[in-house]
């Protein structure tokens, strides 16, 4: 079962997030994060931001990439991840890679192979920060995706395109159809996961994500399948969550070794 932790707002989860990230580059310089982009991880990097720490070493390797947007298109998430991870933490930006980065056409083709490549050659993913879509998708894992996927292209949904639009002047007939992506297996052979939610919106997917059944239709209900998940959301987002009070106690009690 995953590890929920309720806090108060976006701010304490993301400085909550940095500490372990910290912890983990300073015992080990070289290690390899999963990047997600969209606001909900910005806390993350916003807190990094300040620490001082050394990232020359530090792997990135991002989720999903949309297919079609010209080179530098500031919507892209290349262009995201350089100006809110790449830039504000000194990463190397030779080390920091994006699902199907500069392909196009029919290279696209083995583009999910390519970036497994990368990923294995790099010796894993440590820690892969996720945010979670109202359909209930990590990564554009979109429901349907197949638990074992890896890396490929997909099609998203209408829904997260429309949540996604406020990116494109609120046109959802901008968003890109189809993307690169890490699949759910490829999601799943992270070392460790972190998934962070906030907001009534997402207060639905959160709850059967983590007390739901484990199904295809449900693709961030996978976290549930990894021994080492952390699951943090502020008070509107665990809304719909049966067992609210118990993950709370939960973490209040936890012994002193475990803090």
């Amino acid at each position: 079962m995953a590890e929920i932790v309720v806090v108060s707002d976006a701010a304490a989860a993301g400085a909550m997030v940095a500490d372990e990230i910290d912890a983990l580059v300073r015992a080990r310089p070289d290690a390899v994060l999963g990047l997600a982009t969209g606001s909900t991880p910005l806390t993350i990097w916003r807190s990094l931001a300040g620490r001082g720490l050394d990232f020359s070493r530090t792997r990135g390797f991002a989720l999903d990439e949309y297919i079609g947007l010209d080179a530098g298109d500031p919507r892209s998430y290349r262009a995201t991840i350089e100006a809110e991870v790449v830039e504000p933490l000194g990463l190397t930006p030779g080390f920091v890679h994006v699902p199907g980065d500069g392909l196009v056409g029919a290279e696209l083709a083995d583009a999910g192979e390519r970036y497994e490549a990368l990923i294995a050659e790099a010796g894993g993913v440590d820690l892969q920060v996720l945010g979670i879509g109202r359909t209930g998708h990590i990564g554009f894992n979109e429901p349907g995706s197949s638990f074992a996927s890896r890396t490929r292209v997909k099609t998203l949904m209408r829904v997260s395109r429309e949540d996604n639009a406020r990116f494109f002047d609120g046109d959802v007939d901008a968003v890109p159809m189809h993307c690169v992506t890490q699949g759910l297996g490829t999601i799943l052979s992270a070392r460790r996961l972190v998934l962070l939610a906030f907001g009534a919106a997402k207060a639905a997917a959160v709850a059967a994500a983590v007390e739901g059944p484990v199904t295809a239709s449900m693709p961030a209900s996978a976290i549930q399948l990894h021994p080492d998940v952390t699951v943090i959301i502020d008070e509107a987002a665990a809304a719909d969550l049966r067992f609210a009070d118990y993950y709370r106690d939960v973490w209040a009690n936890r012994p002193d070794w475990a803090r």
